[in-house]
């Protein structure tokens, strides 16, 4: 088989490929049998009908293009291999050339345009440094999450003055649309600021007393009326204040296992040390993306439109312009840093180990809330391990990455993220565990229980 690339632009590519007639052969015969299936001819029993018998009742020309469909997917991959190309998108096939129908010769012509990966050239890792921020933990902040402790084990208390952010109101609530009642609540507590119900909610509260009612309007949140501006009425049934308990060792004693708040309010402190750690490797990680895909990276643009008339058609919104707007926004963004991603992780010569796959499918199963086997099972029927595969090694590229560039804070103090992004030492530890575990493996051992992720 013979392959050429002809360059289209910079994310599209003509893919030229010819078959030779024996390569295409056991296609031929795999369609002969397949037909001899279907036919009925006296004198034959089904599945027994010779080829010369096909040809005569069906057409060779019949036979000739079910090969032909058949295999074609096969040989447009094989193709792509070959030439190293890395599409993103569906192909567009042409055939233009197929054998002689009244010989057994010829080749099969056909030619594949698809939109593929770009070429991008990415900054020498050595050169860059990032500037994150400081570790410095404020007595403010330990406060703050003294405070949050504090709220855990709060009291909601009435009070008999007007609601104010941080209260809490028992209220009901309607509302209309067109002057039909569309939804209506009663009964439910909600705190001014949190602003998870209705826009204009925590205005509308602000201010007002238990049995006093107000109308705003906003638009709802969801329902058959989604988007539409309502007339709300909201009646406050009760306000509440949450009551602190004091900041005391008793308090220390009951809500942590130190005896006094000095012990409790140090340990507190640590904690915000290590949270402000942990962000400057998501501040690094964040900073080095940006500064990877701040060149051009041209985006196949049927690609692009494919994944956002597929998310709007799954939202029924497909006529909703400005939306279209945001999400292929949103897609731009996403699918550049796909493409830079994998580039990294093709450079940096990054492989995912099983365990490495195997972690990842688990956290994920807890995000969907399902079981970690089920999740996999279905990921697996769906085809989506090598898409799961990919993810992974676009964290840990980036990881690897980070351990190669200059992180320093504000005050120019290297900042060390081996915590976070692990090491190279501990790679090749990695290596070498999984190098003993394979010696160690029991060669005799039935291929069929060989799992998807070990193929991946």
């Amino acid at each position: 088989m013979k392959s050429a690339v002809e360059t289209l632009d910079p994310t599209k590519v003509r893919l030229t490929v010819e078959v030779e007639y024996d390569e295409l052969k056991p296609s031929i015969d795999h369609a002969y049998e397949h037909i001899a299936q279907q036919v009925v001819v006296p004198g034959f029993r089904k599945g027994k009908v010779p080829p010369r018998i096909i040809d005569q009742r069906v057409g060779r020309g019949a036979v000739l293009e079910h090969a032909i469909n058949e295999s074609l997917s096969g040989f447009y991959r094989q193709a792509v291999n070959e030439t190293n190309l890395r599409p993103l998108g569906q192909p567009e096939v042409e055939v233009v050339k197929v054998p002689d129908v009244n010989e057994t010769e010829g080749e099969l012509h056909f030619t594949a345009e698809v939109e593929v990966r770009p070429e991008v050239e990415l900054p020498e890792l050595s050169g860059i440094s990032l500037t994150v921020d400081d570790v410095d933990v404020t007595d403010e902040d330990v406060t703050e999450r003294l405070d949050a402790l504090r709220e855990r084990f709060g009291t909601l208390v009435g009070v008999d003055r007007p609601a104010t952010e941080g209260d809490f109101v028992v209220l009901d609530l309607s509302a209309k649309v067109d002057g039909e009642e569309v939804d209506t609540v009663s009964g439910v507590s909600y705190q001014i600021g949190s602003g998870n119900m209705l826009e204009g909610l925590d205005e509308a509260l602000t201010g007002l007393s238990a049995g006093e009612t107000t109308t705003f309007v906003a638009p709802l949140a969801g329902g058959e009326h989604e988007g539409k501006d309502a007339d709300i009425t909201v009646s406050a049934t009760t306000v509440k204040q949450r009551d602190l308990p004091a900041a005391d060792d008793d308090f220390a004693q009951l809500a942590s296992e130190f005896d006094t708040l000095e012990e409790l309010t140090a340990d507190l402190r640590e904690q915000v040390a290590s949270t402000k750690t942990s962000n400057q490797a998501v501040q690094a990680r964040d900073l080095l993306l940006a500064e990877l895909t701040a060149g051009d990276v041209p985006l196949p643009a049927g690609v692009v439109e494919a994944e956002v008339v597929r998310h709007l058609e799954g939202e029924n919104r497909l006529e909703d312009e400005e939306h279209r707007a945001e999400v292929t926004e949103q897609t731009n963004t996403a699918l550049k840093n796909q493409i830079v991603l994998d580039i990294l992780a093709e450079k940096l010569e990054v492989k995912v180990a099983q365990n490495e796959l195997l972690d990842y499918l688990v956290n994920a199963s807890r995000q969907y809330g399902m079981d970690p086997n089920t999740f996999i099972k279905t990921i697996d029927e769906n085809g989506q391990i090598p898409a799961m595969v990919g993810e992974v090694a676009r964290s840990k590229g980036l990881a690897v990455a980070l351990r190669q560039v200059t992180v320093v804070d504000g005050q120019g103090n290297a900042v060390d993220l081996s915590e976070f992004i692990g090491s190279d030492e501990e790679d090749a530890a990695d290596e070498v565990a999984e190098a003993a575990q394979d010696a160690t493996t029991d060669e005799s051992a039935p291929e069929e229980s060989t799992t998807e992720a070990d193929k991946a």
